[in-house]
């Protein structure tokens, strides 16, 4: 399932380097390195660099159980920050999904530094 994820990654998960570790239909493992474009001052991730991430994750892993033809939009989402990323770093995200195969999709996602220290936390609601 990596290449179909890898095969349906949007220009905007290129772009922020989103590289595929693990897919499967109830979990993803994702990781990200913080470029000097992807950080504010001084030289730590950028907040939305962040949350994009850990939303695209969600968005893959809702988009691996739709059926064909079917679409995903999200809902809700909320991120909360614990710790910083410094540049350089890599962060590895891991998107479970809560209520999978669900009109309704539910997904976690946290997101930590490579040392395995936290920086952020994603919940996510979305409709298929």
């Amino acid at each position: 399932m990596i290449a179909f994820a890898e095969a349906h990654n949007s220009p905007f998960a290129k772009l922020l380097g989103i590289r595929y570790i693990s897919v499967e239909q109830e979990r993803l493992v994702a990781e990200m390195t913080v470029r000097d474009e992807l950080c504010t001052t001084p030289a730590i991730a950028h907040g939305g660099a962040l949350m994009a991430f850990a939303d695209t994750l969600g968005a893959v892993g809702t988009f691996v159980n739709l059926s064909e033809g079917k679409r995903t939009t999200t809902i809700e989402s909320s991120t909360k920050f614990i710790g910083g990323a410094k540049a350089g770093s890599v962060v590895m995200c891991e998107c479970t999904a809560l209520v999978p195969s669900n009109p309704t999709s539910m997904t976690r996602s946290p997101a930590a530094c490579s040392a395995a220290i936290p920086c952020a936390s994603r919940r996510c609601t979305g409709r298929c």
